[in-house]
């Protein structure tokens, strides 16, 4: 089996659980750098590069998680990245003789909308759009996905979507949320929260490897919480905002390249996106984690910092923005710099 980005945070908890299974021989590790995960084979280089054929040569799966991920990634230089490099993975893959790619996206790709049916089956349409960040780029390696078994006959492929994943490492629009000093509630949404840790992800792949689930997957922790309940157990207030002055602020703060996160990033945090996972516990799987587990683990990994809309603040910044914040919670609060961007525009 090959593991691409086996040297990232997920990459390399997949590739250890493959060693440590007993129904692999041999893990070969696929990534632009060289990890630490002991014995595996490794072999560095560029996903992108068709020159990966030739590295998969007697592999019969690949488990792609080469992925740029970042918040502060150039969002072209990230999209090229990622749709790229699954291209060149499955590609690669079909001319080796390789019989299953599986492929992680994200629950994100069923859109967060308030007529969803809670949970969503794993056979919902897919309905998010492209303007939220990172989705549009995974909306393509679905399309991908879905094209593959017709292009390349014979190579079966896998494809994992994850609720809101949580653990060391990982760093989103969503695990931020957290670290704001208010929850921003959207007035007439109805959120609802749903985890998965980044140990359940990485035995849901391993599952998928060894062909245990097939097709379309969803995983997560076993149902989900509501705003009160997420508000109970975290002890961070909500700060209730009308949808037009929300909407309206995120998309102001990003156009003026002051928040990572496009405003259609906050129907995340607004409407249900809750997968069941069916699929998954038919063929025996079970979360380690609950929701409450894995938020009580996100509140730790976040504590003492401090993001507005997404853009992580430090030092004198926070405290100058958080002040505000703490009336006009996140977005809002970033009023201070949306001035001094007007301000530099002016100089």
């Amino acid at each position: 089996m090959a593991v691409t980005g086996a040297a990232g945070v997920l990459g390399e908890r997949v590739a250890a659980r493959l060693v440590a299974s007993p129904h692999v021989r041999r893990v070969l590790a696929l990534d632009d750098r060289r990890g630490e995960v002991p014995g595996v084979h490794w072999r560095v280089l560029d996903v992108r590069d068709p020159a990966v054929a030739e590295r998969l040569a007697g592999v019969d799966v690949v488990v792609h998680l080469a992925m740029d991920l970042g918040m502060e990634s150039d969002p072209r230089a990230r999209s090229a990245y990622n749709v790229r490099g699954a291209q060149t993975v499955v590609t690669a893959a079909a001319a080796a003789g390789v019989g299953r790619v599986v492929l992680c996206t994200s629950a994100m790709v069923y859109g967060a909308l308030p007529d969803n049916e809670v949970p969503l089956a794993e056979d919902s349409e897919l309905r998010a759009t492209e303007e939220a960040s990172l989705v549009g780029d995974l909306l393509e390696i679905e399309r991908l996905a879905r094209r593959a078994p017709r292009a390349h006959p014979g190579l079966q492929v896998t494809v994992l979507r994850p609720a809101v994943v949580v653990g060391p490492g990982v760093d989103t629009v969503l695990t931020r949320h957290f670290e704001a000093p208010r929850l921003l509630v959207v007035a007439g949404s109805r959120p609802c929260w749903q985890f998965c840790h980044l140990d359940d992800l990485a035995s849901a792949l391993e599952y998928a490897a060894l062909g245990l689930v097939e097709g379309e997957v969803t995983v997560g922790c076993d149902g989900w919480l509501e705003q009160e309940d997420v508000e109970e157990l975290s002890g961070i207030r909500r700060m209730e905002l009308p949808a037009s002055l929300a909407l309206g602020t995120a998309a102001r703060l990003h156009r003026l390249g002051l928040t990572p996160a496009p405003a259609g990033d906050l129907a995340y945090t607004m409407y249900p996106w809750v997968v069941s996972g069916s699929r998954l516990h038919e063929a025996g799987w079970r979360p380690a984690f609950s929701n409450e587990q894995v938020l009580a683990e996100l509140l730790e990994q976040v504590s003492g910092k401090h993001a507005v809309a997404g853009r992580r603040l430090g030092g004198k910044e926070a405290a100058t923005s958080l002040g505000a914040a703490g009336a006009t919670v996140a977005l809002v609060g970033t009023a201070a710099l949306v001035r001094r961007a007007r301000k530099r525009r002016r100089i």
